[in-house]
């Protein structure tokens, strides 16, 4: 595997397709078009791989178990978990706690951290464009202490507004939480400078890296956060598995979040005594093909170099932004300067899911709706809009059939 000073800054793109064997599928007699990868993303045949050879020839309940396979599901699971903190930057192993996803990430951490410490009058700072996994694990702990929700603006071009940003951190401020990449508008948020605003005011900071994953290089203990959450499936993983990374010393601090085998030392009906983190956070048997599947698609990434993953999206962006832009009655929703393969667009007197319905008939699948945003769609004024959204696999070909769909969806309303 390349390091990162190995990386490639340019990417085949044409050998990378061949390694998702559903890019090869017809949709109503076309060739599919992917570009709701923001959704969820396609799986190479690494992926695939390498979970089919753990259940053909290594499956077997973790960690307890003396027998030949035990040992090597353990090994098997132990090891992704080692490649999952390489890849997220992570200074320890044990910083990383395996989840079904970002959305289980963030509650663990709202429940198990924050609950215990927050009170009446503690604030829960959060950015307008948070998914609803950023927005409702809050709201819930706001309800159960008595702490409120304070919500920073974004500037005209769907970036957070730095200076609303430090206005509203306050002596009563003790959690932050914000999304590294905005699902809804492809924004980059400037996570570190956050972070750092946010440590000298003693707040922690939590990070929804769902959209982050695949397109950034990924480095928490530069980044300066406290907690980091992931999910598998944006990055070319499976389904129901992803990760979170905290501070050694904050897990330590933590109560289990649920109870059950393999996350106790000893148990009684006294009591029962915890084992320490990751294992105090993964109560039962874990979804060990999951984490060997997320850790080979982190794998393929750092084989392919994010750099070079960075250099194709923001390519395809950059296209796809002038060709959509150019058609007419479009308008862009989201237009910072620093974005990631995400293009969310309106065109003028169809509804999103008119556009997404005419698109598919083309064979070309978009994504339709509020994204799991609306409380942005809410302060933009709109109810839902069209989204395109890029991955390492998709071509200026395949923008071609958007624009040219999008140009039939035009017609038909005309």
């Amino acid at each position: 595997m390349t390091t990162a000073t190995q990386q490639r800054s340019t990417l085949d793109v044409e050998v990378c397709r061949r390694d998702f064997p559903i890019l090869a599928t017809e949709v109503r007699g076309r060739p599919l078009v992917y570009l709701d990868n923001a959704a969820s993303s396609q799986k190479p045949r690494q992926v695939i791989a390498a979970i089919e050879t753990y259940y053909r020839e290594k499956h077997a309940n973790v960690h307890r178990g003396v027998h030949h396979l035990a040992q090597l599901a353990t090994d098997a699971y132990e090891g992704a978990r080692d490649t999952v903190a390489r890849h997220l930057g992570a200074r320890d192993r044990r910083e990383v706690v395996f989840v079904r996803g970002t959305t289980e990430a963030i509650n663990l951490v709202a429940q198990s951290f924050a609950r215990p410490r927050l009170g009446a009058g503690d604030e829960i700072l959060l950015t307008q464009l948070e998914h609803h996994s950023n927005i409702v694990p809050w709201q819930l702990v706001a309800q159960q202490t008595g702490a409120r929700i304070v919500v920073a603006p974004l500037d005209a071009t769907g970036q957070l507004d730095l200076e609303q940003f430090e206005a509203r951190l306050s002596p009563q401020t003790r959690i932050v939480g914000l999304a590294h990449v905005s699902n809804a508008l492809g924004t980059v948020l400037p996570v570190a400078e956050v972070c750092e605003l946010a440590r000298q005011r003693g707040a922690v900071t939590v990070v929804d890296g769902a959209q982050a994953a695949p397109h950034l290089q990924l480095d928490v203990a530069g980044l300066g956060c406290d907690f980091y959450a992931v999910s598998a499936h944006k990055a070319y993983g499976p389904t129901g598995i992803g990760a979170l990374w905290g501070r050694g010393e904050l897990l330590a601090a933590m109560p289990p979040y649920q109870g059950g085998g393999e996350m106790i030392r000893t148990v009684s009906f006294e009591g029962t005594d915890f084992a320490e983190a990751p294992a105090r956070f993964e109560a039962g048997t874990p979804n060990i093909a999951g984490a060997v599947g997320m850790a080979a698609a982190f794998d393929y990434l750092d084989a392919l170099g994010l750099e070079a993953i960075a250099n194709h999206e923001h390519d395809l962006l950059e296209y796809a932004t002038r060709q959509v832009a150019a058609i007419e009655g479009v308008q862009l929703v989201g237009t910072a300067a620093n974005k990631a393969s995400v293009l969310s667009f309106l065109l003028d007197g169809v509804h999103a899911h008119d556009v997404g319905t005419i698109l598919d008939t083309e064979g070309v699948a978009v994504r339709v709706g509020h994204h799991c945003a609306q409380p942005l769609m809410d302060s933009l004024g709109i109810a839902a809009t069209a989204r395109a959204s890029f991955a390492l696999y998709n071509t200026r070909q395949e923008i071609d059939a958007l624009v040219a769909g999008l140009e039939r969806v035009r017609e038909l309303f005309a």
